[in-house]
């Protein structure tokens, strides 16, 4: 039921805001107001795209998506690497009244049936690149998309049968911008995030058009980002990180410029700060380390720098200290999820100070740590003591990037949210500032090159191989990924070797790369409670051990 005050007319205001406060008409403000002005540029070809010309791509691409009878709530889903089909896929959809589901590309195959099968999209996009891990999910998926649609890159690649390159699906079509047509408020779906879950399929996240909206202002107002800045993100757009942390979200949004950068690597990265006069750099910690040794040996200008992010880690002091000296005194850390974006924020007068920790509450989020126990969540106000030392669970309040809930995911959602709060998992404590500090999960989540990995779900892909008889997997650490994956396996039969296991893990379509183990060891057992619950956390304590060992080993 609608509020009406009783104090002033609000129906003009209602239907204003609640219809047209949406991200799509802050894009097209930025059409009309800097419409010459460069909007995306894709320096692999030497391509730019003003806001017009951004904007008319995206109109050839509504009004193909309106000739397939894609509208209102259909799903078109993204499997895409940082191109420029990215962008235009998470533009184009919205002037259709459709719904951009956001998905890995470095997925495997079965994972990527599942997830097919879950969001039952309409139109499927995806890089030339994966095009034979697209085949053979097509196979695998009860579902069948209506068109399939290859993108990026095209030469050398064969189109799969019934498939279709992008540019022969938006040739011929208008330039104008198609009528809307159908009915929109800020509550619609507009985006779904995939975030790793505890098996083969991730949990959707959906973002309704004011959490794009709030997200992208949260951005502006950190940065803070204007419409002269220039933004490179090191990372995978699909991630929320990757979109809405100097992506297409923000940058769009504010008018400012987007550099694609198909794949990291730090010299090509440090080139482009120069050439492009980059001011806003996203990325992980390790590609910051990656990024320093580089610039010690052969320094670019980065003076055009105004602030370099990085998310997915807490930054180490000693490490902290040499990026301010090498890079630039402008570092930012945030902390959060892709249900919630960040919610804290280190800024530079915060740094090196509280590197290691994840700080303090962003303007308009509350971070809190809350008592743990074994039956039940705590109360969002059952806080533990702001003494830097005890341990409890990070929980986050942001209603304004957040919708609380998993696509078609109801057991998920109930243990995630509660009252208004989303129950991370993490582990940490804080001090009498209520900056925060995180020493771990209780889920035991693996975070490696920046991807969020589940041991439950490798382990359930492991186990599917008839010789093993049960396996755990747990981090060791890791120089470029800063953790890598670590395989204890129980064998079946004596004859089982760490081959046998890698060329499983390697041929298995439900493990990606990026979730394969890469160090593995044979075991007579693994370390269990009473009532044979797997004891991560021990695992985890003697894999390291074992790594400085020499007892754990690779194929």
């Amino acid at each position: 039921m609608t509020y009406k005050p009783e104090t002033y007319d609000a129906q003009m205001f209602i239907d204003t805001f609640e219809h047209e406060y949406t991200w799509l008409n802050g894009f097209m403000r930025n059409v009309r107001r800097y419409g010459n002005r460069p909007a995306l540029i894709d320096p692999s070809t030497d391509t730019t795209w003003t806001y017009k010309e951004l904007d008319e791509e995206c109109n050839q691409f509504a009004h193909a998506l309106k000739e397939d009878n894609v509208g209102k709530n259909d799903v078109v889903m993204s499997i895409l690497n940082n191109c420029p089909e990215f962008c235009f896929t998470y533009i184009a959809p919205r002037k259709v009244g459709a719904i951009i589901t956001l998905a890995n590309y470095k997925l495997s195959p079965g994972e990527l049936a599942r997830l097919i099968e879950h969001n039952e999209p309409k139109v499927v996009m995806y890089c030339a690149e994966i095009r034979d891990t697209i085949v053979e999910a097509e196979k695998l998926s009860a579902y069948k998309p209506l068109r399939w649609i290859m993108c990026d890159n095209l030469d050398g690649f064969d189109l799969p049968l019934g498939h279709i390159h992008y540019r022969d699906y938006v040739k011929n079509h208008s330039t104008e911008v198609p009528a809307m047509d159908f009915p929109h408020h800020i509550y619609d779906e507009v985006v779904r995030m995939c975030t790793s879950g505890t098996s083969a399929l991730p949990k959707n996240v959906p973002l309704n058009d004011i959490n794009e909206v709030l997200s992208a202002h949260d951005a502006i107002m950190h940065y803070p980002l204007n419409c002269k800045d220039v933004c490179m993100n090191m990372t995978p757009l699909f991630h929320r990180g990757g979109s809405h942390s100097g992506g297409t979200c923000p940058t769009f949004y504010i008018g400012a410029c987007l550099i694609l950068l198909r794949a990291f690597s730090p010299r090509v990265t440090l080139n482009y700060v120069e050439k492009y006069k980059i001011t806003f750099l996203t990325g992980s910690p390790s590609s910051l380390e990656m990024l320093a040794r580089t610039q010690e040996r052969d320094p670019q200008d980065l003076s055009t720098l105004r602030g370099l992010v990085t998310m997915g880690a807490p930054l180490e002091k000693a490490a902290c200290e040499r990026f301010l000296e090498i890079l630039t005194p402008n570092i930012f850390n945030g902390y959060g999820t892709t249900e919630t974006f960040w919610n804290s924020f280190l800024r530079p007068y915060d740094l090196p100070e509280y590197a290691g920790a994840v700080g303090g509450s962003c303007t308009d989020d509350e971070v809190r740590v809350v008592k743990i126990y074994e039956d039940r969540k705590a109360e969002p106000d059952d806080l533990v003591p702001t003494d830097n030392e005890t341990v409890g669970e990070v929980i986050l309040y942001c209603p304004g990037k957040t919708t609380y809930s998993y696509y078609k995911n109801p057991e998920e959602q109930e243990a995630k949210f509660y009252k208004g709060w989303m129950y991370t998992n993490d582990l940490g404590f804080w001090d009498e500032h209520l900056y925060v500090t995180i020493n771990g999960r209780k889920d035991d989540m693996i975070v490696s090159a920046g991807e969020n990995i589940y041991p439950t779900q490798v382990e359930e892909a492991i186990n599917e191989f008839d010789r093993v008889a049960d396996c755990m997997v747990t981090a060791v650490p890791d120089a470029a990924r800063g953790q890598a994956i670590a395989a204890y396996i129980v064998p079946k039969d004596d004859d089982l070797t760490i081959k046998d296991v890698f060329d499983f893990c390697l041929e298995t379509p439900m493990l990606s790369a990026y979730k394969r183990p890469r160090w593995y060891k044979l075991v007579d057992s693994l370390p269990m409670t009473a009532t044979g619950k797997k004891m991560h956390y021990a695992l985890k304590a003697q894999a390291e051990k074992d790594l400085e060992a020499g007892v754990l080993k690779r194929k």
